[in-house]
């Protein structure tokens, strides 16, 4: 093994000797998101595209792509935003072959998390997945023969020489290098020199300059990292995070995941350790069950929270400066395997101070995820965890579905639940949490994600735990089956009530004489429009809560625009819509701002006037709550 990496500034340069040292069978291991060396990447792809004489086989994990505008308004919005929200990624050769059908047989791309519902109907995507725990990847690696491993890495200038850090992505390389050190691999380690990855400076993290055969380094391929821009939280999720953040003791530990629930999780704590008495009778109004059960907390955090978790996410920053992450564990707040954010989130973590930063512990998934290697450290250092995930639909009698529809199609995949579910039974005082909205509507129909039954399930029904909606909690461990049923219809939407409990009936699965409680029978999108509008308007419960890359006017058009995504489904809507935005324009309330963002300020023809009048309309109606 080389005592430094050879430096190139070229990344055909890297892609040759690659190719020299390993010969024409190249299995290719790449972090999962955001730590891709890119370029790297796509020299080899162009090599094999050229040269069927090249296998290369990559495994990997969340493949990264910039939008793709899917309609003629989804072009308007994104275009014009799409350097500020998405930066100057460079696109990974690979993923658009494999959309477009043209990737050659002699390139295999196997993915065990998809970035979420990007890769639903194609094909080859499609079957080769591999449904597996984030904690079995790195078996699989290694069960595969892999000869490469590259990554995007952090650099620091020293005296004593350059210093390594794997930033984004210690998930599975420290495991990989520790089982190369002992003989159990054999793979050639390459990586890409990126300036704004931060410095990530946990021991797991740090790598010495020696484990690296070759390190591409140069302007040229220096590249803005990823940026994920923050959706909007919606009411419904403001409702889940405020109940929830009922459910996390003080003194305990914490896990959430990326996007709008996890903010809005975040955000409840937040609330209720800075503004309690904002937070206690708010969150206490949308419970209308027993909440003695789970010993549920409202009060300020003294102790404070540790978190472990899979993802390292904006809202532990925001914790940490709020102080309710406090809790140290070997000098951390928080250890976590990966991140993928927003470009300020990168800001914030390559501008904290060093001794800050180094309470943010980057780690392996086999730490965070997993009890193994070190159960009674991990066992007296996650005390009283909560382990917070979201769910698409959860079925009656309990199982919870994430990553697939029931004909098969991933939509994401398992990552890190499964895991965390485990580690809630094994773990004394521990719980695991799912977050469901009680309906979605898409394409104009409104459904329920409690349904009876799914032919998929992510997390088996004797798994089953907590599940939260905007409309309650239901505690849902050790119960029978009928006990479960009547939990979980008090929390569904009463539009779906009857037919749930109908069906059952039917099945034998609760008493032929249950009833509903009268407590539960308003749970509507209403009831949580008049609780939380007070909050609302005085700016306790933000649609970004943590900021946004979105302007003003932005911000006013995205949830309008899913409005007349939804109406869109049906003529009928589509005219409705229309009609009501006609009247409001002969009115003269309109929204010039966002009519003239979306070009729609002159229409130039009968689509871009029936544009405006649904926009106008889908405004209002947004802006009316």
């Amino acid at each position: 093994m080389p005592s430094a990496p050879r430096y190139h500034d070229a990344p055909d340069a890297v892609a040759d000797a690659i190719i020299a040292a390993v010969g024409p069978s190249i299995v290719l291991a790449l972090p999962l998101g955001l730590g891709k060396p890119n370029h790297i990447v796509n020299a080899l792809v162009a090599r094999a595209m050229a040269d069927p004489g090249l296998d290369l086989t990559i495994f990997t994990a969340l493949t990264l792509e910039t939008p793709a505008p899917g309609s003629e308004l989804e072009r308007r919005f994104l275009e014009p935003a799409m350097q500020r929200l998405f930066g100057a990624y460079p696109p990974l050769t690979y993923a658009a072959a494999l959309r477009g059908g043209s990737l050659p047989p002699n390139i295999r791309v196997d993915e065990f998390f998809f970035l979420a519902g990007r890769w639903r109907g194609v094909p080859r995507a499609q079957q080769n997945y591999i449904c597996a725990n984030y904690t079995d990847a790195q078996r699989y690696i290694l069960d595969r023969g892999v000869n490469v491993v590259a990554q995007l890495v952090a650099k620091q200038d020293g005296e004593a020489g350059p210093r390594f850090s794997l930033g984004s992505n210690p998930d599975i390389t420290p495991d990989l290098l520790q089982a190369r050190a002992e003989g159990r691999a054999d793979f050639m380690f390459v990586g890409q020199v990126n300036s704004q990855m931060p410095f990530m400076e946990s021991d797991t993290a740090l790598v010495d300059g020696c484990e690296f055969a070759h390190m591409l380094e140069s302007e040229a391929t220096d590249f803005e990292l990823y940026s994920a821009p923050k959706r909007p939280v919606s009411l419904a999720q403001q409702a889940v995070g405020l109940q929830v953040a009922r459910l996390v003791p003080d003194g305990g530990t914490l896990q959430i995941g990326i996007g709008a629930v996890g903010d809005a999780v975040a955000q409840g704590l937040i609330l209720r350790h800075a503004q309690n008495d904002i937070f206690s009778p708010l969150s206490a109004a949308l419970h209308t069950g027993d909440c003695e059960a789970l010993a549920c907390e409202d009060q300020p955090f003294e102790t404070g929270l540790y978190g472990a978790s899979e993802m390292l996410t904006d809202g532990f920053i925001q914790l940490e400066q709020a102080g309710v992450l406090k809790r140290e564990v070997d000098g951390a707040v928080v250890h976590a395997a990966f991140f993928v954010e927003c470009r300020d989130f990168y800001t914030a973590l390559r501008t904290l101070p060093e001794a800050r930063r180094r309470r943010f512990a980057m780690s392996p998934v086999s730490f965070t995820n997993s009890l193994y290697g070190g159960v009674q450290a991990r066992r007296r250092d996650r005390v009283k965890a909560r382990f917070i995930n979201s769910a698409m639909m959860v079925t009656l009698l309990g199982a919870v579905v994430s990553d697939a529809t029931g004909d098969g199609q991933v939509v994401s995949g398992v990552g890190g639940q499964f895991d965390f579910a485990e580690q809630a039974f094994a773990l004394d005082g521990a719980r695991f949490i799912i977050t469901i909205d009680a309906v979605r509507t898409k394409r104009g129909k409104t459904v329920s994600n409690i349904v009876w039954s799914y032919p998929h399930a992510t997390i088996p029904r004797h798994r089953r735990d907590i599940v939260a909606t905007e409309y309650g909690i239901a505690d849902l461990r050790g119960k029978s089956d009928a006990d479960v049923v009547a939990a979980l219809l008090n929390i569904a939407d009463s539009r779906f009530q009857d037919e749930l409990l109908a069906t059952a009936k039917q099945a034998g699965k609760i008493a032929a004489d249950h009833e509903i409680p009268p407590c539960y029978r308003n749970n509507t999108p209403e009831r949580i429009r008049a609780t939380l509008a007070d909050a609302r308007k005085s700016g306790h419960l933000p649609d970004f809560p943590f900021g946004t890359d979105f302007t003003p006017v932005e911000q006013r058009l995205l949830p309008a625009l899913d409005v007349m995504g939804n109406a869109s489904a049906s003529l009928v809507s589509t005219l409705r819509l229309a009609f009501a935005g006609a009247r409001l324009s002969l009115k003269g309330e309109v929204d010039g701002e966002a009519l003239a963002r979306m070009r729609l300020d002159r229409p130039a023809g009968l689509m871009d006037r029936l544009y405006r009048w649904m926009l106008i309309a889908a405004l209002k109606q947004t802006a009316d709550g």
